[in-house]
């Protein structure tokens, strides 16, 4: 079980980071679904800088980099050209997967070291939650000061204002575009940190499509959240308990094909979503009113 709990923790953090960061963007009233290829992107950028120059840090900076760049780019064709949202996240997912596996052709199968990790000799729960790498706690810091910065403070009621409601944002003198500008680059941010850590440290290569649809779970994560951090935090714990079981199940005698096994964390994500859907009410009442509408200012 220790093992399990462990693996549990580290399986969560590339969907805590990702999800966190999408979750901001979407309070402002963005729906990203680039947010696949934005991981892919930090993936092979963050691999790319560690075999290259064997530093960590620089390939961690990279990948959030890299991230970022990509959510410039949708931010200005979705909130400035004002072009389609969702049309435009699909996009910028199928050039991710696309960019990322040029990019990361001549890298295919070369090893690194993988990120480093605490070693406290200590109790079993002591093991649990001291044996993880920097990526980890940063990924719960970021949840909790995403709660704080959502729920405490003014510019995290700015944001939800202009996720609630553009026009009257607009017309309290708010800079809606500046806003969600700034929320969509954290979202990048994210993302690309949530890919580097796959690559860094889940499982230190690189191959093609790594992500293996972790960006898509990540988005039905802030549903499954209903927009609210901290059940964020408890939804990639699920999600990634399910995921883990395809490797302890068998250990544990869980008599279940592998094939079921492998396909249970996607299988979890649509259960997930038909049972949200079956409260409609309370599903509006939660949902930022003005996602996925662009804004156009009033000349």
């Amino acid at each position: 079980m220790e093992a399990f709990l462990i693996a549990l923790l580290i399986a969560a953090t590339p969907l805590l980071l990702a999800a966190t960061g999408e979750l901001v963007a979407e309070r402002s009233g963005v729906l990203n679904l680039g947010v696949e290829g934005m991981m892919l992107m930090g993936a092979v950028s963050a691999f790319a800088v560690a075999f290259s120059t064997g530093s960590h840090t620089l390939a961690i900076l990279a990948g959030a980099g890299a991230g970022l760049i990509m959510a410039a780019l949708f931010a200005f064709i979705a909130l400035f050209c004002l072009a389609n949202q969702m049309a435009t996240g699909l996009a910028l997912t199928i050039f991710g997967i696309g960019l990322s596996g040029l990019v990361g052709q001549d890298f295919v199968g070369q090893p690194i070291d993988r990120l480093a990790q605490l070693q406290v000799e200590t109790t079993a729960i002591g093991r649990v939650l001291l044996s993880h790498d920097v990526l980890v706690y940063f990924s719960f810091m970021a949840l909790i000061g995403t709660y704080v910065f959502l729920n405490h403070t003014r510019a995290g009621l700015m944001l939800r204002a202009v996720g609630d409601n553009h026009t009257a944002g607009h017309a309290l003198g708010l800079q809606v575009r500046m806003i969600r500008t700034l929320a969509v680059l954290f979202g990048g941010l994210m993302a690309g940190l949530g890919g580097a850590y796959l690559s860094l440290a889940y499982t230190p290569l690189w191959g093609e499509e790594m992500t293996a649809g972790r960006g898509w779970i990540a988005l039905a994560l802030v549903v499954f959240a209903t927009w609210q951090p901290i059940r964020l935090l408890f939804g990639a714990w699920l999600f990634a308990a399910v995921t883990q079981l395809q490797f302890y199940g068998q250990d544990w005698g869980i008599a279940l094909p592998s094939q079921f096994l492998a396909m249970a964390p996607y299988l979890a994500t649509i259960i997930a979503l038909v049972i949200i859907s079956q409260a409609p009410s309370r599903s509006r009442s939660v949902t930022p009113a003005e996602i996925g509408r662009s804004f156009r200012a009033e000349r």
